[in-house]
């Protein structure tokens, strides 16, 4: 087993890079992931990553021996001091995956939903998106360049594994990426629209979701077939974006369980 011992070999070097500079994942198509839990969900949906990173003491910890066997692939040891200046969290298990991000490709035209994200800037909300999107069944999320990166630290805890359930990709052109998709477009709009317990939500779904302070903006709420809101009680302002994408998500997973819409 290789081992590391300077914070300034230049592969460490790269790999606190892919952990701090978005950039440096979108140009690389690579990010790392960090913890037992991440590295299991990804090994869990097929993912070979392209090292293994585990420090002395990580080593020493059942479930980490255990994915690093499982990973099938020669570790890089750290260093205690080298694997925590290379992480993320305050108490870093010892364990951290460098992965491949994939491409979009075409896939949107093949996808059985997708949820689409404008203008989300706060990581924590891109993550729970990215999860809850997962836990009902969608395909992939495609997130417009002004939101926070998908791929951050911050991002990845909050998915909690979610990132590899679907595809989630960036694109320059949400527009044009809702006509690739195809389906059914809704934008979900605070107030204004048909309440979501009215609206048929059966078929391929393409979710709309903007920021809680500008909303969606105007040429993709107009491509949208529909415009709905979630009714609230009297005086509340607005739902957090990733409660109010659970909900939607959660309402149309009820109606394809049902196998039914609302009379």
């Amino acid at each position: 087993m290789s081992g590391l011992h300077s914070r300034d070999n230049p592969r460490v070097r790269r790999w606190q890079r892919l952990v701090r500079d978005a950039r440096v994942r979108r140009s690389e198509r690579r990010a790392l992931i960090e913890g037992p839990h991440l590295v299991a969900a990804y090994l869990a949906r097929g993912g070979r990553p392209k090292a293994i990173l585990v420090s002395k003491d990580g080593l020493r910890r059942a479930e980490v021996a255990l994915l690093v066997r499982r990973a099938a692939i020669e570790p890089v040891l750290l260093s205690d001091p080298v694997f925590r200046s290379i992480a993320d969290t305050e108490a870093p298990t010892g364990i951290a995956a460098e992965i491949e991000l994939r491409e979009a490709a075409n896939r949107l035209q093949e996808s059985r939903g997708c949820v689409f994200l404008e203008g989300i800037q706060d990581s924590g909300n891109v993550g729970t998106i990215i999860r809850s999107a997962a836990a009902f069944g969608v395909g992939d999320v495609v997130l417009a360049r002004g939101c926070a990166d998908a791929w951050s630290p911050k991002a990845l805890r909050a998915g909690m594994g979610g990132h590899f359930a679907l595809g989630v990709f960036e694109s320059e052109d949400l527009l044009a990426a809702i006509e690739r998709f195809g389906g059914k477009a809704i934008c979900a709009v605070v107030r204004g629209g048909v309440p979501l317990p009215e609206l048929d939500l059966r078929g391929r779904l393409g979710w709309i979701f903007g920021s809680e302070g500008k909303g969606v903006s105007d040429a993709l709420a107009a491509r949208a077939a529909h415009r709905v809101t979630i009714p609230m009680a009297a005086g509340a302002e607005s739902l957090n974006v990733a409660a109010a994408a659970a909900i939607c998500l959660y309402q149309a997973r009820l109606q394809l369980n049902r196998g039914d819409a609302p009379s």
